[in-house]
């Protein structure tokens, strides 16, 4: 609480402290200067001269101490009076000059005491006092000149003016920006009768030149309209030369016209000749040239087709003879072989008769004893019922008696024998059996 009252109180002396300083200090603008009297508001001695008894700032700031001292602004900026002055010349003629007064106070400070001191508190009366002046010295000034120097030399008016009125202007503390005399006029018409001799003089100057011109322009005039009927006659001269070229170089152009189109007809006749020749006979001719060319080479295809049909039908006639001659080769080979394999086998089998009989044959039977076992089974094939003792001996008595009564055995042995040797057997002359292995079985 005691830090917010004391941020508080320093705030509210820093506003104090700034009205204050707004309430104390007074600026100088550039345009003015601040005339500062009261206690205490001494300037020092300026180019000689005492103190003022008041105090003059200019382009700063300065301190006014309310109640004591008291400050004023004196415009430094220019002003401007409107002068109208009637007076009289050395001639004894009456004018009436207007004109005007810039002026303004005096930069250095001994022009701002001054005019301080005349016109601080009714700076609006400075243009009635600058008009005063001005209008006492241009009247004394106008009384010793002339109307034509008035007219003529209006500088010389200006500048004794402004000399004149210097030591009072000084005075008064304001210094003359510029002084000009705008107008000149007078009640009895000197200054426009001035100017008649010379308006006369000059207007007559005007008429006899104006003569001359006008003569010279009729002179002129009547060469133009001669220059003007030559040139309208070399014109038709021209034109009509001209019409006959154009009439000429139209004949001309119509002649390289007619030509032009002889030649484009001609040209189109040939375009259009090698365009048909181009678009329709050429592709004729390409067409059935075309076909021409697939014809023989149709033809020639099939003949090449034809030929080599030909020689893959006698390849094939000549692989098959090579082959069937092979076969054929082959075949009488392994006949041959198969011959002389037989005859060894049975020149072998005969050898073998002859040196061990019974062993042959015992081999033949083992070789063939599934067909005799099939041939002996072959007698119980009609029997419907039948009825075996003694078991499995009494089966295999039958079987050996069925085998012995038929006779079976003996003649397989015998035709084994026979297709052996193809010789009869124990010398018995008897016939080789020319029944096969299964009749005789059957049988």
């Amino acid at each position: 609480m005691s830090l917010l009252m004391m941020a508080g109180a320093v705030v509210a002396a820093i506003v104090v402290l700034i009205v204050l300083f707004k309430m104390v200090w007074r600026v100088a603008e550039p345009n003015e200067a601040l005339i500062i009297s009261g206690l205490g508001a001494r300037s020092k001695p300026i180019d000689g001269v005492d103190s003022l008894g008041f105090k003059i700032v200019t382009g700063k700031g300065t301190s006014v101490l309310p109640g004591f001292q008291v400050a004023r602004r004196l415009r430094l900026d220019s002003r401007a009076a409107n002068l109208e002055v009637n007076c009289v010349t050395q001639q004894g003629i009456p004018v009436k000059v207007r004109g005007v007064v810039i002026y303004k106070v005096g930069d250095d400070f001994v022009s701002i005491a001054n005019a301080a001191r005349r016109f601080l508190d009714q700076q609006g009366s400075m243009d009635g006092a600058i008009h005063e002046l001005f209008t006492g010295h241009l009247r004394s000034i106008i009384g010793n000149l002339t109307v034509e120097d008035l007219i003529l030399n209006r500088e010389r008016l200006t500048s004794e003016t402004r000399s004149s009125a210097a030591d009072e202007m000084s005075k008064l503390g304001l210094v003359v920006d510029s002084l000009q005399i705008q107008e000149i006029d007078d009640e009895t018409g000197y200054i426009n009768n001035l100017g008649r001799p010379h308006a006369a003089r000059v207007a007559a100057e005007a008429r006899v030149a104006e003569a001359e011109r006008d003569q010279q322009a009729t002179t002129r005039e009547q060469e133009a309209e001669r220059a003007k009927a030559a040139v309208i006659r070399d014109t038709e001269i021209k034109k009509a030369e001209y019409e006959g070229q154009v009439q000429q170089a139209a004949q001309q152009a119509r002649q390289e016209v007619i030509l032009k189109e002889t030649r484009n007809a001609e040209l189109e006749a040939e375009r259009t000749e090698k365009r048909l020749e181009s678009e329709i006979r050429k592709p004729a001719d390409a067409r059935a040239y075309e076909q021409v060319k697939l014809a023989e080479a149709e033809r020639e295809q099939r003949i090449a087709l034809a030929q080599a049909a030909a020689k893959e039908v006698q390849l094939k006639a000549e692989r098959e003879a090579e082959a069937t001659r092979i076969l054929g080769e082959a075949e009488a080979d392994a006949i041959r072989r198969k011959g002389l394999a037989e005859a060894e086998a049975i020149e072998a089998r005969a050898r073998a008769l002859a040196q061990n009989q019974e062993a042959v044959i015992a081999q033949q039977l083992a070789e063939n004893w599934p067909e005799i076992v099939e041939a002996g089974a072959k007698v119980f094939g009609n029997v419907d019922n039948m009825v075996v003792l003694n078991g499995a001996q009494g089966v295999e008595e039958m079987l050996a008696k069925a085998l012995t009564l038929g006779g079976t055995g003996l003649g397989l042995a015998r035709s084994l024998l026979a297709g052996g040797n193809g010789q009869p057997q124990n010398g018995a002359g008897e016939k080789p059996v020319e029944k096969p292995l299964e009749k005789q079985i059957e049988a």
